[in-house]
């Protein structure tokens, strides 16, 4: 078969799937990097009628490019492209040819695709079969792996479906079994090994290197060595493509580090030996040359034929069997069909088939293919020549009857002689013009004058013309020259006869001792081996040694290797009865002194049936001894009585012997009919059980066509399944969206409505029906200038709802004032925007409104502060400035008083009483002007907060008081105060100003009592003084006195500036203290309250931040 040739650079992976597959896609394409370098093309069995979205699906797990596939679409690295419904697929160098699914057939688009990458991309494909039901893909997977590509399947266990990963892997064509999310990291590793022993391989081809080459050498030698093989003379980009598929499946970095892992593994030996050998094969391949084989050339073998000489056919290379089983099937209804198997018997054909292969020999020799083997034959051929078994075809037993199977080297072995027709097709294309002149030779030597060669498709003669002669070179069939022809066993490439001419006579070899030795054991063998014969479980002959004529024989009618039907009738009970015992105990079971005749001939047989325990399947070695009458115990009892005996009692014993051997007969006979009775009833089962096979057949073709369409309706059903879980998850999406939304429009603090055609109120949120008190019913569906009594026809509200909007399609922040029915006016802002729910639909209006009138008194109360806060601020300066100016006439007016009254001693009492008030007076003005000067000192005062201990303030005020206190035989209780974040001159006013008066304000007669002490201030205490901040921690300070006290009505008017609640000679003050302390206080981010009564003393309680906020 020759191979397209491709010009690309990159490998192309093939991937295949069926029921399950589009789940299993996205777990390989999930672990495909985007930059791999290779391109990769899915083919899924599809619905014919069913618009495929396998595309869309896996575009979205993947960032490589996915696309469905266009006739003649152009193959590019790093992307993905998908098989469209109702197509069969092709590859050539460069495209991806579509063609139409053909109606009717069986379709297998996995297996046409892989085959046609396999012919044309060769090496660089790489077939990877996922989950699917059925064998689609297997018979791909083999072309690709013959052409030197590498081939996957998913893990069956891993797989949805494992039907045809199965069938890929019980073919024995798959290099790797894995996941398929493991897959592509494999692949990449093994292309990339690939890689390196393809240029490796290309320096050998032109012979650039002699080190690669000598590595070659090496590799052919060890597999000559462990095999027996000698593959040098086959041509080399073959060899060495075979040779680097195992180097890359191994992952070795070169062809010596291969050399050294060959020779430490067998299992690698023997899988490098079966990928060299060449094992592609089907049944009637290449139909038009078996067509004309069937019509002339059988026929003319048959119209040939010499009596009593059998047609002998010889397979080459028969690989797994198909093409002998194919001229097996040829022969058969050239002669009739199996009805007329008794022809095979009287025209004598004889079909040998060889192969180097011990493992195709074996396969060839059981006659068991898969349905995806099966394929190429048609329905009447399978039902006829096979029987189904679990899911295989077995070849009938008159078919596999009628040919023998060998393991044989045609380039080593004697060839078959005096054989009518040779097949030896696609071998040559393999080998070099050298080997394929021997082989012609041997051809030639093997066949009779007159005998048929069939070659190849793409295989002629060549240089051999001499020995052949075409006779249909459009079927490569030639027939043999006349001349004599010799067998030449080729020689070893290695050894001294590499130039040896072709026709050159090999010289004789010199026995060695083991030649001599083995020489000696074959005579012994054939001389003195007993008669035995070796059957298997069902009691066919599969070999025999010895002369077995006196007790075998061959039965009429057609041929056949059953035991009992060859065995003497004499035998055939004895051996029946010993066979069943030696199955049943599997010990050696001994039958002596059977009589039986032959050709007239008497004597006694004595059977042995030995059980072989080392094979695969149940055997038995059954081995025949001949005893003649002379020799058996019978024979020696009877010569030494015979003389004693007279002639009339000899006579007599010799009657009733023959009497006993009579009644013997007519039992053994009975005993026969019996057997064969029961032959016959079993081959009554066997007819209906093979009338049930057929039917059986028939319901299997009509589950295959059914299959077919199962597993296009679920890789259907697995689209739909997964749009519609996008459309699931889509759907929820949007819920949750809706939800979320919903929430956030009902929990929004501003009034919001939806308004659609002609402005109705379609819903409004919680908000607006809690603001403006009124019910769903009252609003929704109804004119939205119409509701709450026309409250919103408003001239400059329409003008924006029925122009502007629909002009800019967005409102933003427009401010309305609204008059309302109990006459109070609002203002509003107003924001609208036109919303869309589906394409094409009618727009809704979404509208919010905020109440800013609040907001606008605010900023209105914010400025009027500002404008007070600058009037005090220039009334504090006035004060400033207008104390420090009166404070020197005030002194002078002091001084000249003082001076007055002092030089007044002799003036009348009433000039100096007014003195005296005209002094007092303005001392008390002068403190009074001081009181204010301070006062605007601490509300002006930009000093720094810092760490202030309370007890060292304290310590200084009680010094200052210190002759007061004396003075007052005062009690003081000073607790321990807290280290807080204050300035330290306001807490110095602040105390002073609070123990001052707990001195001034005592009691006559009673020595005063006062208490300064301090706590943590309670958390839960906060929230009843609206100055304080529940982010801060706090401290108490508490000044308490036993003094005159006040009435509780006075609490809050005392801390009002030039507030004097009492004037007296024993208490004066200005009426500045107290709001002095509240101002230092609020400075502070504090709070202050008192707690009095009339005579019972005060207690001032000042709650400070420990620290202050930033």
């Amino acid at each position: 078969m020759a191979a397209e040739k491709t010009s690309q650079k990159f490998p192309l992976v093939g991937i295949g799937a069926s029921a399950g597959g589009i789940e299993s896609f996205k777990k390989f394409l999930s672990a495909v990097p985007d930059n791999s370098g290779m391109a990769y093309i899915l083919v899924q069995h599809l619905s014919p009628s069913h618009d495929s979205i396998l595309p869309d699906i896996l575009a979205k797990i993947t960032n490589i490019p996915v696309q469905e596939i266009t006739d003649e679409c152009h193959i590019a690295p790093d992307h993905i492209y998908v098989i469209p419904e109702n197509k069969t697929l092709l590859v050539t160098d460069h495209e991806l040819k579509l063609l139409p699914r053909e109606k009717g057939a069986l379709n297998m688009p996995i297996d046409i695709f892989f085959t046609s990458l396999a012919k044309v991309h060769q090496s660089l494909a790489i077939g990877v079969v996922l989950s699917g039901t059925a064998h689609d893909g297997t018979v791909g997977l083999r072309d690709i792996k013959e052409y030197g590509g590498i081939t996957f399947a998913e893990d069956p266990d891993t797989a949805a479906w494992d039907g045809m990963p199965k069938s890929a892997i019980a073919a024995g064509v798959v290099d790797f079994v894995l996941p398929a999310e493991e897959i592509p990291s494999k692949l990449i590793n093994v292309h990339a090994a690939y890689e390196t022993t393809r240029t490796s391989a290309d320096r050998i081809q032109t012979k650039k290197t002699d080190i690669n080459e000598d590595g070659l050498k090496k590799i052919l030698s060890a597999v000559q060595r462990f095999s027996g093989v000698d593959f040098s003379y086959y041509k080399r980009p073959t060899i060495i493509r075979r040779i680097d598929r195992r180097i890359a499946i191994n992952q070795m970095a070169d062809h010596l580090g291969y050399l050294e892992f060959l020779g430490e593994s067998k299992a690698e030996q023997e899988a490098l030996f079966q990928d060299l050998l060449i094992k592609v094969t089907a049944f009637f391949r290449d139909p038009e040359i078996f067509a004309e084989l069937a019509e002339k050339v059988l026929p003319q073998l048959l119209a040939d034929q010499v009596p009593d000489k059998p047609i002998r056919i010889w397979v080459t290379a028969c690989a797994t069997g198909e093409e002998v089983y194919s001229i097996a099937i040829a022969l058969f209804e050239l002669l009739g069909g199996l009805t007329a198997g008794h022809n095979m018997h009287r025209t004598k054909i004889q079909i040998f088939a060889s192969d180097m292969s011990e493992v195709a020999i074996n396969k060839a020799r059981a006659g068991i293919y898969s349905a995806t083997e099966m394929e190429p034959l048609s329905k009447r051929q399978r039902e006829q020549y096979f029987t189904k078994t679990d899911g295989s075809y077995k070849v009938v037993k008159p078919i596999r009857d009628s040919i023998v199977f060998a393991v044989h080297n045609f380039l080593k072995d004697p060839p078959f002689g005096k054989v009518d027709l040779v097949s030896c097709r696609n071998v040559l294309i393999y080998m070099e013009p050298v080997l394929q002149k021997k082989l012609f030779a041997t051809l030639h030597y093997a066949l009779n004058e007159n005998g048929f060669l069939l070659l190849g498709k793409s295989e002629t003669t060549g240089t051999s013309s001499d020995l052949f002669v075409p006779f249909s070179k459009q079927a490569k069939i030639f027939t043999r020259k006349p001349g004599s022809g010799r067998f030449f066993q080729v020689p070893d490439r290695q050894g001294k006869n590499t130039a040896a001419p072709a026709f050159k006579k090999m010289p004789m070899k010199r026995s060695s001792k083991t030649d001599f030795r083995k020489n000696a054991e074959s005579v012994l063998i054939s001389r003195y081996t007993p008669a035995s014969v070796i059957v298997d479980e069902h009691m066919e002959i599969v070999h025999i040694s010895g002369e077995v004529a006196p007790f075998l024989e061959p039965s009429s009618g057609k041929p056949t290797h059953e035991l009992m039907k060859m065995a003497r009738k004499e035998l055939a009970f004895e051996l029946r009865n010993a066979i069943d015992k030696a199955k049943t105990t599997q010990e050696s079971i001994i039958k002596e002194g059977i009589p039986v005749k032959n050709n007239g001939e008497r004597f006694s047989a004595n059977i042995e049936i030995v059980p072989l325990t080392e094979t695969v399947d149940p055997h038995y070695l059954i081995l025949f001894q001949k005893e003649s009458p002379n020799t058996s115990f019978w024979g020696r009892a009877w010569k030494k009585l015979k003389p004693s005996f007279t002639a009339s009692e000899k006579n007599h014993v010799q009657q009733r012997n023959t009497a006993l051997e009579r009644e013997l007969e007519q039992a053994r006979e009975d005993m026969r009919r019996i057997s064969e009775d029961q032959e016959a009833f079993n081959e009554e089962l066997q007819s209906t059980n093979e009338e049930m096979q057929s039917s059986n057949e028939e319901m299997q073709s009509l589950n295959e066509e059914l299959e077919t369409s199962k597993e296009e309706l679920q890789s259907t059903n697995e689209e739909l399944i997964i749009v519609n879980r996008e459309l699931l998850e889509k759907q929820g999406e949007l819920n949750h969206t809706l939800n979320y939304l919903e929430a956030i429009f009902a929990n929004l603090r501003e009034p919001l409505l939806v308004l659609e055609k002609g402005y109705n109120v379609q819903i409004a949120n919680a908000t607006f029906y809690k603001k403006f008190e009124v019910k769903k019913t009252q609003i929704e569906g109804k004119p939205f200038f119409a509701i709450q009594h026309k409250l919103w026809n408003n001239a400059a509200l329409r003008t924006l709802l029925e122009k502007v909007l629909p002009e800019k399609g967005l409102v933003v922040d427009e401010e309305i004032g609204i008059d309302f029915p109990t006459g109070e006016k609002k203002s509003f802002m107003f924001n609208a925007r036109e919303i869309e729910r589906e394409k094409d639909s009618e727009k809704l209006i979404l509208l919010s409104m905020e109440d800013i009138t609040e907001r606008k008194m605010t900023q209105a109360y914010k400025e009027t502060i500002s404008e007070l806060q600058k009037t005090n601020e220039q009334l504090d300066r006035y004060v400033h400035v207008a104390s420090h100016d009166l404070q020197e006439p005030l002194r002078k007016i002091m001084i000249f008083s003082n001076l007055l009254l002092e030089g007044s001693a002799n003036e009348p009492d009433e000039n100096r009483d007014t003195l005296k008030k005209i002094a007092s007076s303005a001392e008390r003005m002068s403190g009074l002007i001081k009181g204010l000067l301070e006062y605007s000192r601490v509300a002006h005062q930009g000093d720094l907060f810092e760490a202030t201990d309370l007890n060292l303030i304290t310590k200084d005020i009680l010094s200052d008081f210190d002759l007061l206190i004396r003075e007052k035989q005062a009690q003081l209780d000073i607790g321990q105060l807290p280290e807080i974040q204050a300035i330290p001159l306001q807490m110095n006013q602040l105390l002073a100003n609070l123990i001052g008066n707990a001195l001034k304000f005592s009691t006559k007669g009673v020595a005063p009592l006062i208490k300064v002490a301090s706590h943590v201030f309670p958390k839960k205490e906060v929230e009843k003084h609206p100055s304080l901040s529940p982010k801060l921690n706090y401290c108490e300070i508490i000044v308490s006195d036993n003094g005159i006290g006040f009435s509780p009505k006075y609490q809050e008017q005392i801390f009002l500036i030039f507030q004097r609640l009492r004037e007296s000679k024993e208490h004066k003050g200005s009426g500045i203290g107290l709001s002095l302390v509240k101002k230092i206080v609020e400075n502070h981010h504090g709070a202050i309250y008192t707690v009095s009564e009339e005579g019972m003393g005060a207690a001032f309680h000042v709650i400070l931040p420990v620290e202050q906020p930033k």
